[in-house]
């Protein structure tokens, strides 16, 4: 691993106009003043974190910083002064310098612009001087590729794929190598270089034997429509993996999206700033050594064990993020939501904020069980919406846990085993939502010290039922519960401590003092529990 520390303190952070009502989640807040968002702590004021390890702060523009800028390429690119490749099956015709055919392989030598047409049953190579920058412009090319990658550069400063507007590609490799040395390609598009994937057309990408598209340095996609469908890993960036823009689709025998580098200190990252990205994956749909970062961007992940993994930090600030299948839901030692919706569905726990994980190739590796004490992690909430649906432990931090700002919805287990809140350190919250419902054996609620007022009751009804939390005779909250539960947790602006409020399950009456835990495992700081 790296050797980094992030510290991890948020104070005076501002936090934005957040959701009026939660959608799905059902989750409405009516004051005496009239119906305002349950998401909004005090829309007007920051959100202040107090939980710390450190000095430093969790946003996606430190996160950014503490890693390399990925360098995309300009994908613009100039007919007039291009040479043209014309793809003949079996052999190629070149017009134009820097390029050579021999029998079924087209070998570029030199830096500039190259355009592909047609169809070739062979590779296309690239292997130029070490500073050039070669730029590919995929113009209604099919490359399949009996003896490994459709696509290799072997050396180059830069490797640039263009996808010409409107125009249809394929590449696919080898199901079996004719290199399998330690070091050898691997991925039907693969690069030894930086390379970046852009423009205006479209590109499938079959890996028969491993990978789909792979860079031993970085990897940058810019634009373009990608569907890429690889044994292993789908699209695999060694020393990052950053998507910008374009539509990107990844069905996956392994990991989606990757990124591997843990002996660089500003490398090993998955960074998503925009695009939409579709993501199957037989194990995790993004697993990046260090951290993962998602600003914007529309992201959809089915996987079959973590839907978004980063071994360090995991930041999101803005776009969409829905994991509609996962055994957990988001993973990583710090994270830190602070703007964004984000929708987890999760066979286990739909948060898992823990440390010591060395691989993610089975469900059950990360996390502190039995034993493991309190680690040195955090799970922090200033902003955007979470909803969580969870099978196992819904919002669960084997260290500390703070929501300072935003929504933060749980549907958790309906067995005692897990509880929709799990934290072993301390749990406080001072700001935004918290509506928490689910099991009873294992329930949790925060911290006597929170500065926000909470509520918990064990009451228990239906999926369906409509669950209101009064003071007197006012409306402080009203949701409606997605599954069977038997104890409720809540938080927000309108919850003051000391209070007595009543919780109503389709019209069945339960009291509660705001601050006093009933039941369950009580307030934060319980010890491990997965």
């Amino acid at each position: 691993m790296k050797p980094r520390s992030i510290l991890v303190s948020l104070s005076s952070l501002a936090v934005g106009a957040l959701l009026v009502g939660c959608g799905a989640t059902g989750v409405e807040s009516t004051a005496a003043a009239g119906t305002v968002s349950a998401a909004s702590s005090a829309s007007t004021s920051a959100a202040t974190v107090t939980t710390a390890t450190g000095n430093a702060a969790l946003t996606v523009d430190e996160a950014r910083a503490a890693n390399a800028t990925p360098d995309a390429a300009d994908t613009t690119w100039e007919a007039a002064s291009a040479t043209t490749v014309t793809l003949t099956g079996d052999s190629a015709a070149v017009e134009g310098g820097g390029a050579t055919v021999d029998g079924a392989t087209v070998t570029i030598t030199t830096g500039g612009t190259y355009v592909l047409t047609g169809t070739l049953d062979g590779q296309v190579v690239v292997d130029s001087a070490s500073d050039d920058e070669v730029k590919l412009v995929l113009s209604g090319a099919d490359i399949t590729s009996g003896t490994g990658p459709a696509i290799s550069v072997v050396d180059a400063g830069e490797a640039v794929v263009v996808l010409a507007e409107g125009s249809t590609n394929s590449l696919t490799d080898a199901a079996t190598y004719a290199d399998t040395g330690e070091n050898a390609p691997n991925a039907a598009l693969y690069s030894t270089s930086d390379l970046t994937i852009g423009g205006a057309g479209s590109l499938t990408v079959t890996g028969r034997s491993q990978d789909g598209i792979a860079s031993v340095d970085g990897l940058v996609i810019s634009g373009g429509t990608l569907s890429v469908e690889a044994a292993d890993d789908g699209i695999r960036g060694k020393d990052h993996l950053a998507v910008t823009g374009g539509a990107v689709t990844v069905d996956a025998g392994g990991d989606a999206l990757k990124s591997t580098n843990d002996t660089e200190a500003d490398s090993g990252f998955i960074d998503i700033s925009g695009g939409t990205l579709t993501l199957s994956a037989g194990t995790d749909g993004f697993d990046a050594a260090t951290d993962v970062i998602i600003s914007g961007g529309a992201v959809q992940v089915d996987a079959l064990d973590d839907g978004v993994h980063a071994e360090f930090s995991l930041v999101i600030g803005g776009g969409d993020v829905t994991v509609t299948r996962s055994y957990e839901g988001l993973e990583a030692q710090y994270l830190a939501l602070t703007g964004g919706t984000v929708e987890i569905t999760a066979e286990d726990d739909g948060l898992n904020v823990s440390a010591g994980s060395t691989t993610s190739d089975t469900a059950p590796q990360m996390g502190g069980g039995p034993g493991g004490g309190v680690v040195d992690g955090l799970a922090l909430v200033t902003g955007g919406s979470l909803t969580i649906d969870a099978g196992g432990d819904g919002f669960d931090s084997n260290g500390s846990a703070e929501i300072a700002g935003g929504t933060v919805v749980v549907h958790g287990p309906l067995t005692d085993g897990n509880g929709a809140l799990d934290v072993n350190g301390t749990f406080l919250v001072t700001g935004g939502t918290l509506l928490a419902v689910g099991s009873a054996g294992m329930a949790e609620a925060p911290d006597a010290e929170s500065t926000q007022g909470w509520i918990q009751a064990q009451t228990s009804g239906p999926a369906g039922a409509t669950i209101q939390i009064l003071s007197g005779s006012d409306v402080v909250a009203e949701f409606t519960a997605a599954k069977d539960f038997a104890n409720v947790v809540y938080s927000g602006a309108g919850i003051a401590a000391g209070e007595e409020y009543a919780i109503v399950v389709d019209g069945q009456s339960t009291t509660a003092t705001a601050g006093t835990a009933t039941g369950g495992m009580g307030g934060g700081g319980r010890g491990p529990r997965r």
